[in-house]
């Protein structure tokens, strides 16, 4: 047994599945390939799965007994967020013949709504100065999103001999661009639907196709694209204009910033009573310190 606090023995497979996920998600983000940083991953794992059960225990020193009243409505609230009884069954993967055991895990999570609640009191109000304060402080997370005007020249696979004809006359098109022709007045005389888009108008990410975005965001102004393949076929792209994020007025954002701020303040809280809660605890690693590695956050 890896990790033992305050008495509490943790599966070896509850941190294995903390490690997983916390490496899975720097995979999908990559961040790193394969294993070079799996120590600092384990060590992580062992710190999330340290702070939540240390959190559960001070809840229950706390409020030992929960009523069945309290129960039944953090019960009632959760099967309406998941869509019916049905649906937060299936979610959380327990069968309805368990019930005891998910109103065992339903009072843990009133016993730890009531500590942080206790927790964050008294929350801060922020005044109007502290708003803007906090506004102007922060302006690149209150930015307008970057937006693109695009225009392209497209062509289908329908009817054509082969992908490397199409690809050919593609290319022939932007040396042709490249010489000084007009792109509009080229598009247009190589449209062969009427109600196929040229001008694409301003745009933000996420709105058209990955591969298609992905081209468009990295050109310049006034730049004719290489030849490139979406599901839709061989395109030629040019940039028409770009509007550069901007920041959102103060009044736009204004619940965003005190929100934020109220955030921090919990946060701070929250990171207070787990430093806390870990300078009382008893914690034993039985690992190998060569396991442990040297990692962190």
């Amino acid at each position: 047994m890896a990790l033992i606090i305050n008495g509490e023995h943790i599966d070896d497979e509850i941190i294995e599945a903390e490690f997983r996920e916390i490496k899975g998600w720097h995979e999908r983000t990559l961040q790193v390939a394969c294993c070079e940083r799996d120590p600092e991953f384990r060590a992580t794992a062992k710190e999330n799965i340290t702070s939540r059960v240390l959190l559960n225990q001070e809840s229950k020193n706390r409020y030992a007994e929960v009523a069945e009243a309290e129960i039944d409505a953090r019960l009632e609230k959760l099967i309406a967020e998941a869509g019916g009884e049905a649906d937060f069954y299936f979610k959380i993967g327990v069968p309805v013949a368990d019930k005891s055991v998910i109103r065992d895990n339903l009072a843990n999570g009133v016993r730890l709504d009531k500590m942080l609640q206790q927790t964050y009191a008294p929350e801060p109000e922020p005044t109007e100065a502290d708003l803007r304060a906090a506004y102007e402080q922060n302006l690149k997370d209150y930015l307008t999103e970057e937006e693109v005007h695009a225009a392209h020249i497209t062509k289908s696979l329908s009817g054509a001999k082969s992908r490397q004809e199409i690809f050919q006359h593609l290319r022939e098109l932007r040396a042709q661009l490249l010489a000084g022709a007009d792109f509009m007045k080229l598009a247009e005389e190589q449209r062969t639907d009427e109600l196929q888009q040229i001008d694409l108008g301003w745009f933000k990410r996420g709105e058209f196709m990955e591969e298609f975005e992905t081209i468009a965001f990295s050109m310049n102004e006034g730049e004719i694209s290489a030849v490139f393949t979406t599901q839709l076929g061989f395109h030629l792209c040019t940039l028409l204009g770009r509007k550069k994020p901007q920041p959102k007025p103060f009044e736009e954002v204004r619940d965003q910033v005190r929100a934020r701020l109220i955030e921090e303040h919990r946060d701070a809280k929250f990171n207070a009573l787990i430093s806390e809660l870990k300078k009382s605890a008893s914690i034993e690693d039985t690992d190998p310190p060569e396991e442990n590695g040297g990692g962190g956050h």
